[in-house]
């Protein structure tokens, strides 16, 4: 079973891979990372989901990135909501009889970096007091972890 994080208010520049690379410089685990696109455009729409592993990562990965500043806009992050039905979109829920009681977690399937994890010990964890071992390795990650 696997915890969706939605991430959103992200600039339409970023990638899965620069996400990707963000969890890993921190030390966190990831199942699959899916940035949503315009069908037309192929742009990010300037969202995108993380699946979790657990609900401890998930609840890390949120404390971490929900309302970290990139780009001079906040981040937001929180638990996934269950996709809504065709009429819920279009007309809007009409009493708690129309509402969803699944968990806030996504089934849906993603791509770009399914199966990727990044591993290493949890941040905090480390022989040299919780100091990060890993230093970020590209200068966008170096420059997003000073935002950060």
């Amino acid at each position: 079973m696997s915890f969706t994080i939605f991430l959103g208010n992200l600039p339409t520049w970023v990638t899965a891979e620069d996400i990707q690379s963000w969890l890993m410089a921190d030390n966190f685990v990831c199942d699959s990372i899916k940035v949503i696109r315009s069908p037309e455009t192929q742009e990010s729409k300037g969202f995108a989901f993380v699946e979790a592993p657990n609900a401890e990562e998930m609840q890390a990965i949120i404390k971490r990135f929900d309302r970290a500043p990139l780009d001079g806009k906040l981040l937001r992050a929180n638990p996934a909501q269950p996709p809504r039905s065709r009429n819920e979109r279009r007309d809007g829920p009409v009493g708690p009889e129309r509402r969803s009681a699944a968990p806030p977690q996504a089934s849906a399937s993603t791509d770009a970096g399914a199966g990727a994890r990044a591993r290493g010990p949890r941040r905090g964890s480390s022989a040299a007091g919780g100091k990060k071992q890993n230093a970020p390795k590209t200068a966008f990650a170096e420059e997003l972890a000073k935002a950060l």
